[in-house]
């Protein structure tokens, strides 16, 4: 089926991925099971911009769904899943403050 190598690692669920750490299981399975709380939590992380990768397909979530992200004064990009990841490793290997939360 699906699934994320990251380094050495594989996974066949939902996940958030930052430089320092890979948060496993991460809720939502599919774009339309995202909730605000999902959200929440992506605003008390330590980044300065979020890329959701929403799957196979680009799928925007309803903004109100996000607001906590924008009140956290993070920055939020959403892209299919494969371009959420290449875009990451740009990211990363430029520096910056980023995580990737990932939806199979």
């Amino acid at each position: 089926d699906k699934e994320l190598v990251v380094g050495d690692s594989r996974y066949s669920c939902s996940l958030i991925v930052m430089p320092e750490r890979i948060i496993a299981e991460w809720h939502p399975r599919s774009p339309e099971q995202l909730q605000a709380g999902d959200f929440e939590m992506l605003s008390t992380l330590s980044v300065d911009l979020v890329l959701l990768g929403t799957g196979r397909r680009q799928v925007f979530p309803q903004p109100p769904l996000y607001r906590s992200l924008i009140d956290a004064g993070k920055g939020l990009e959403i892209m299919d899943t494969p371009a959420a990841c290449r875009t990451y490793n740009v990211l990363i290997s430029e520096g910056r403050l980023v995580a990737a939360a990932l939806i199979l």
